[in-house]
């Protein structure tokens, strides 16, 4: 039988007060709920209670609860611990999975899949990964967009963690979470591919039959984005809902708009600062969630389409001989962040992809400016 689709507003937290929600949550547990981390809490769970991770907050998108810990801080990520229950089973017959949601550098509120790298230096894992051919080498890549949690979530995770000034700092609950592997593994464990498989092996849940739903029809040329028709954004009768956010990184307030494709089989979220728009990878409206809290079915799309406002572009001087990074197509890369000397400025590349061309007219009012395109036709010639 085919996933559902739906199409729901975006969830809300409840309004209960954090000591109801700890309490409720107890009582799941003294119910019989069973806690499952696969972390270093594995053996004792209990660790997680006695550390301080009691749930503050709580909301449900399907068959779904959330509840999440107040926002912690460590020097690599913003975070909640989050505990997803699925379905409305008798607590005994329940499982209780921990995760972490944290907000990537993109602005996007991500689920990681394990922990892997040194134990001093180690790096979250993003997701499934795809296999290419490099040079005659086969490479294997995480594909990011994997472990973005559903849209519907993305505007409520951003006004918990805006609900406190100073996140609480804590180094221990990624590891006591998270899945740790041996060595630089990019895979991820079979927790994570399972759900995903098994929704993929059924073709009636494939989107556009699993291909891609746009593409750059010619080599570093942003004007020749094309989309299969249907699956473009519908900016006049698509547009679910408008929030708002802050970025320091991008200037100020932001815009945040979550758009339906015109065929209702996809959708879009779109952000918007003082001087970047950029889309992040679209979505399906597929109801069923892993227990990562992740949607089992991809939206299949050109890389190239959702490079955000800020990507990485710099000279890794840790590699011998020093290497150059950049996810920003060649030749597009503007000026570097001022928060962030790693990242570039997309937009010399943004601003040429014709969707958010539109998206710029229709929902924002404005195009771009005769002075930023000056600037963007600089950065554009600017060496990399």
């Amino acid at each position: 039988m085919p996933i559902p689709v739906q199409v729901v507003p975006s969830v809300v937290p409840s309004e209960k007060s954090p000591a109801r929600v700890a309490r409720e949550f107890k009582r799941l547990l003294a119910g019989g709920a069973k806690l499952r981390p696969v972390g270093e809490a594995k053996k004792r769970p209990s660790r997680l209670l006695a550390g301080g991770y009691l749930p503050k907050f709580e909301f449900r998108l399907f068959d779904t609860t959330f509840y999440l810990t107040s926002l912690r801080q460590n020097p690599d990520l913003r975070f909640f611990v989050v505990y997803v229950v699925q379905g409305d089973a008798p607590p005994d017959r329940t499982t209780i999975h921990p995760r972490i949601f944290y907000k990537d550098v993109s602005l996007v509120w991500r689920s990681p899949s394990h922990l892997a790298g040194p134990v001093d230096d180690y790096w979250v894992g993003k997701g499934d990964v795809g296999v290419s051919i490099e040079d005659g080498y086969e490479v294997t890549s995480s594909m990011e967009e994997t472990t973005d949690l559903p849209l519907e979530m993305q505007a409520a995770l951003d006004g918990l963690s805006r609900r406190v000034r100073r996140p609480r700092y804590d180094e221990k609950a990624v590891r006591l979470v998270l899945r740790r592997a041996e060595g630089d593994r990019v895979r991820p464990y079979s927790d994570f591919l399972t759900p995903r498989v098994r929704a993929a092996s059924d073709p009636r849940n494939l989107i556009n039959r699993g291909r891609s739903v746009a593409r750059i029809t010619r080599a570093n040329d942003p004007s020749s984005l094309r989309f299969v028709t249907g699956f473009e954004p519908d900016f006049t009768q698509g547009v679910l809902e408008r929030t708002s956010s802050r970025s320091v990184m991008y200037g100020g307030a932001l815009q945040r708009f979550r758009i339906l494709s015109k065929n209702r089989l996809a959708q879009y979220m779109f952000y918007a600062g003082p001087h970047h728009a950029w889309i992040i990878p679209p979505q399906a409206l597929t109801t069923e969630i892993s227990s990562f809290g992740l949607r089992t079915i991809d939206v299949v799309a050109d890389e190239d389409l959702c490079v955000p406002g800020y990507e990485y572009h710099f000279l890794d001087e840790s590699q011998d001989p020093p290497t150059f990074v950049s996810q920003i197509p060649k030749g597009f890369a503007g000026p570097p962040s001022t928060q962030d000397p790693s990242r570039a400025d997309a937009s010399p590349w943004l601003d040429r992809l014709p969707v958010i061309q539109e998206f710029r007219r229709k929902l924002l009012g404005r195009r771009v400016s005769s002075a930023k395109r000056t600037r963007s036709a600089k950065s554009k010639r600017a060496p990399e």
